[in-house]
């Protein structure tokens, strides 16, 4: 992995620690020296094998689990991570023994202790480090207690940046690996049945739909239109974070694809068309009961219509490092200025509403901001819906 010093005098984790083994390993297949070499070092043959197909287009994902307490996932044949278990695992009721690979290590490390021991760069964005061009990635409970004792659950090693790529050791996320469903004939993806799966889970609040993508709802009839070239849906497992892509192409096979939020924003969705155009009679009644995009100024503030009403999404800040946003109803004047004075007046609106600091009790618009009830997650998807093709993440991925 990536270029090496001379002899490991910069890098005394070479000489000090037996984490060569595992960096020489990665991306080599099983019947390569170094990855047969881990085997033995992990005392194999594995007390557990787990093989499952992945995603569609599929990808093999197989786990070797050793007693040691150590575990190898490889992607096709590939290892594409080698993860060192500290806490007990069903294979490993002991635990992996970090003394004898890292010296000066043990189960009760804390991040300091990883950073003094593995003396080792930071990766960008995390927690983890960088060995030689790969990145170790420590997991602790819950996700915090890092400068705790005993908080320690394992040590992951992988090729690809954790902010590109998702975790291998997410493959079997017991929340949301088993939601693609596979036709018995065929193998491939069950597009109808699938759906049905990811609704039911995103009703049972295992994961959550992205108001910024197609609906789940409304999949299948945007692409049995062929107004679009991708229709996709967006989906974050509630588990394991991992961003499910479940996209139907215009001319080619439907695909079902695990990623990170940051590559998840980034993928191509052109606008959607107006319901009109490809719903049918209940679909199209149902959007009249919706909110509706009429407005707005980038960065600033949207202004959205339901049964005649104005709503304004008013962005502000609660200092320089934070902002949110405030969801009014216009009154009647406000109403009325706003058809005499246009996108202006609503651009002054929105000006005065930050300067009142509509977070603090002292703002004439703190007891009107509707996020502040218990409609909150309900308006605040109905606003996203109805925003969709105009918000800056819709510009930029139509631009990619």
């Amino acid at each position: 992995m990536g270029q090496r010093s001379d002899d490991g005098v910069n890098e005394p984790w070479r000489t000090s620690t037996r984490l060569p083994l595992i960096l020489d390993a990665l991306l080599g297949s099983e019947e390569e020296p170094a990855v047969r070499h881990l085997v033995n070092a992990f005392g194999g043959p594995a007390a557990r094998v787990k093989d499952q197909l992945v995603g569609e287009p599929a990808y093999r994902s197989r786990r070797l689990q050793f007693a040691s307490g150590g575990e190898m996932i490889m992607h096709d044949g590939v290892t594409v991570a080698v993860v060192l278990h500290a806490a007990p695992t069903g294979f490993a009721p002991g635990g992996f023994h970090l003394p004898s690979w890292i010296p000066g290590l043990d189960k009760d490390a804390t991040l300091s202790d990883l950073k003094g021991a593995l003396d080792a760069p930071r990766a960008p964005g995390g927690m983890g480090f960088v060995l030689d061009g790969a990145y170790v990635e420590p997991r602790f409970k819950n996700n915090r207690g890092w400068n705790e004792p005993g908080n320690l659950l394992s040590l992951s090693f992988r090729a690809e940046a954790p902010q590109h790529a998702c975790r291998p050791e997410d493959d079997d996320c017991p929340t949301c690996s088993d939601l693609l469903v596979r036709g018995a004939r065929t193998g491939g993806m069950d597009v109808e049945q699938t759906i049905a799966a990811l609704s039911s889970a995103a009703a049972a609040g295992l994961i959550t739909e992205s108001p910024s993508w197609v609906p789940l709802a409304d999949l299948q009839q945007l692409h049995a239109s062929q107004l679009m070239e991708r229709v996709e849906s967006q989906l974050s497992c509630s588990a394991c974070l991992r961003i499910i892509c479940l996209t139907l192409y215009r001319e080619s096979s439907p695909t079902f694809e695990y990623t990170v939020l940051n590559e998840a924003r980034q993928r191509p969705l052109e606008a959607i068309p107006p319901v009109e155009q490809w719903g049918d009679h209940l679909r199209i009644a149902k959007d009249r009961d919706a909110m509706h995009y009429v407005d707005h100024q980038p960065g600033s503030w949207f202004l959205v219509e339901q049964q005649g009403s104005l709503f304004l999404e008013a962005r502000y800040c609660i200092n320089t490092m934070v902002d949110s946003t405030a969801l009014l109803r216009l009154d009647q004047a406000e109403t009325d200025a706003y058809r005499t004075g246009g996108h202006d007046y609503l651009s002054d609106l929105a000006k005065r509403i930050d300067k009142s600091g509509p977070h603090t009790e002292e703002s004439p618009y703190f007891r009107r901001d509707l996020y502040r009830g218990p409609d909150r997650a309900m308006l605040s998807k109905s606003v996203a819906a109805a925003i969709v093709n105009h918000t800056w993440a819709a510009e930029q991925r139509r631009r990619s």
